[in-house]
């Protein structure tokens, strides 16, 4: 008689669609590799479908291999840093987003980005089994040009090298109402509408967080001074007073250094 524990890994075994073991092992790095801290063997099993000795078997097959996971069953797995496992294997969804999220940038952003998204597709493409890298070529997923867009006013791959570098930007805007200023900004992020972009950042002339429509920026010059604070703190700042009254969406349909909602119009 099948003793209560195991027939419930037995019908674990039968939950979801089948999984190739090069497939399932792929999928476990990936789930170690999402967590920092140990995580149980149960609730790994759990996320991949699997039996509790399914997943110790499959634990011991990736250490023999040598992926660094430390832990032991009845106490939790972790990966540790720096393991790097070469992309050879995508499921039809994720090759999907990749096609996908590559003829998005192609459509919507600034030409040197759309450029690098072919070229990194190009370069899974490459090392991808043949059957799967055929399948990335077919995918009929299509998207259509942006209805309508508003050409931007300045280089945006000047704007997305700022935010990396976090430097100061300056640049000349002009609103809605035909007023010019000059703006010097600590550039955080870029946000890709329909048919504008928009960066937020700290705007030291009106010291708050602003919104700038790029179609409306002009002469713009990366500064090379780093801002004083780091680019992740003012962007969770952001994003925490966003998440309460959020003001993207009215900055991309009414065009404004519209600011935060808690301060004072500019």
């Amino acid at each position: 008689m099948i003793g209560s524990h195991l027939l419930t890994e037995s019908i674990a075994e039968l939950l979801g669609p089948p999984m190739s073991r090069a497939e399932r092992l792929l999928t476990l790095v990936q789930a170690l590799r999402r967590r920092r801290r140990p995580v149980a063997g149960a609730e790994l099993a759990a996320e991949l479908g699997v039996s509790l000795r399914t997943l110790y078997r499959d634990i011991q097959a990736l250490i023999g291999q040598g992926a660094p996971i430390d832990g032991e069953a009845g106490v939790g797995y972790v990966l540790r840093p720096g393991f790097m496992l070469p992309p050879l294997m995508f499921t039809e969804d994720e090759i999907e987003a990749l096609v996908f999220g590559a003829r998005l940038a192609a459509t919507r952003a600034d030409e040197r980005l759309a450029s690098s998204a072919e070229n990194a597709l190009a370069k899974i493409a490459a090392v991808l089994p043949p059957d799967l890298a055929d399948r990335m070529d077919a995918t009929g997923l299509i998207v259509a040009p942006a209805w309508n867009a508003n050409r931007d006013g300045i280089d945006l791959s000047l704007v997305r090298a700022a935010i990396r570098n976090e430097t100061r930007l300056e640049f000349s805007y002009v609103n809605e109402k035909g007023l010019a200023s000059r703006r010097v900004v600590w550039p955080i992020a870029v946000a890709f509408f329909e048919r504008v972009r928009v960066l937020t950042a700290w705007c030291e002339l009106r010291a708050d967080f602003r919104h700038f429509r790029v179609d409306r920026m002009s002469e713009a010059v990366d500064l090379g001074v780093r801002y004083p604070r780091r680019r992740r703190v003012l962007l969770k700042e952001w994003r925490e007073i966003e998440s309460t009254e959020p003001a993207w969406r009215e900055v991309a349909d009414a065009a404004d250094t519209v600011p935060v909602p808690r301060r004072k119009s500019a």
